[in-house]
């Protein structure tokens, strides 16, 4: 039996997390579930949490990050190097993009209701991202990771209080679009040295360019349509020579992942990447500031277990395979 762990972030969606794991673990006591659960207590704390149940003993776990994709992102930096650690996700958050990309409920109770069918079978092995920055310090993401503007947003929503008050209105999705809209005519666009599995580019005028893993980030915007986070391979987007009224057009088209059929988007597939601006970066890690350019990024491929409802692409494979040769 596999030992079960919850870590849970008290402050993500402003306290409302908080309330979300007291119906938790009020389910998790009706079904005489076993489980230790621990509270961070400042930024940085999921992953210290998360190394430290790690290191605990050479057992089978599955730990549980309860809070929004941030919390995620540190707990599984925390496990990332350890094989016999399932991850799940209980989202409590205002963005909540890996519940999406890996299929998990956007309720709680559901999501948790869920977790417990899968805890029942084996986690799906899955891709990671790696980032080693010029200071060589390094960072893995499990979404996507982005240098640019929309690392530049992502930094300044979670620096502002203004995201507390979008969240106690429910509309935490439009803080990113009121930040947007106020640093859109104020970024300075920058030449990006592209590295892709060492093929070189070069981009002039570049806003920002995303590394993804799955196909969703910012709350729910689709900027990797096609992304699978199972299949040895990165999605990586490009927006570049766009001018500043045409990005907003470019950006309500990302919610449905129209996007990349502007001629200003590019889209590539690889699985080593190095980024390099002539002007330097920001650069966000699922959403969470991390250091700026210049950077590499390497796949580690199947490098984490984590329970989700996507059905893993070698069935999608071989069911696709199945029905072609029955024609």
């Amino acid at each position: 039996m596999k030992q079960l762990y919850f870590i849970i972030n008290p402050k993500a969606g402003y306290g409302h997390c908080f309330k979300i794991w007291r119906h938790i673990e009020a389910l998790l006591k009706a079904e005489q579930m076993s489980y230790l659960a621990f509270f961070t207590e400042y930024p940085g704390h999921a992953k210290i949490l998360a190394s430290q149940i790690a290191a605990s003993n050479n057992d089978l776990k599955i730990v549980i990050a309860v809070g929004g994709d941030g919390t995620m992102h540190e707990v599984m930096n925390g496990i990332v190097s350890n094989h016999k650690i399932t991850l799940g996700f209980i989202p409590g958050g205002s963005g909540n993009d890996f519940s999406r990309g890996f299929q998990i409920p956007s309720d709680p109770i559901e999501a948790l209701k869920v977790i417990m069918r899968l805890m029942k079978k084996e986690g799906n092995s899955i891709d990671t991202g790696k980032i080693v920055l010029g200071d060589r310090s390094e960072h893995y993401f499990i979404n996507n990771m982005g240098a640019g503007f929309d690392a530049l947003i992502s930094y300044e929503v979670n620096q502002s209080p203004i995201k507390a008050l979008f969240n106690k209105l429910s509309m935490g999705r439009l803080v990113y679009v009121y930040f947007l809209l106020k640093k859109v005519f104020t970024f300075k666009t920058s030449t990006i040295d592209l590295s892709i599995d060492g093929k070189k580019h070069i981009f002039e005028k570049t806003w920002f360019v995303t590394v993804s893993n799955q196909p969703y980030y910012g709350g729910g915007m689709k900027i990797a349509p096609e992304a699978e986070p199972d299949d040895g391979f990165f999605d990586i987007t490009v927006v570049h020579e766009l001018s500043r009224i045409k990005l907003l057009l470019v950006f309500i088209s990302v919610f449905w992942g129209k996007h990349i059929y502007f001629k200003e988007v590019k889209t590539f597939k690889g699985r080593v990447i190095s980024i390099l601006s002539h002007d330097t970066f920001y650069v966000h890690g699922d959403g969470e500031h991390l250091g700026s350019t210049p950077l590499t990024i390497n796949l580690q491929q199947k490098a984490l277990s984590v329970l989700t409802r996507r059905v893993r692409k070698e069935i999608v494979d071989l069911k696709e395979r199945d029905s072609n040769d029955c024609h």
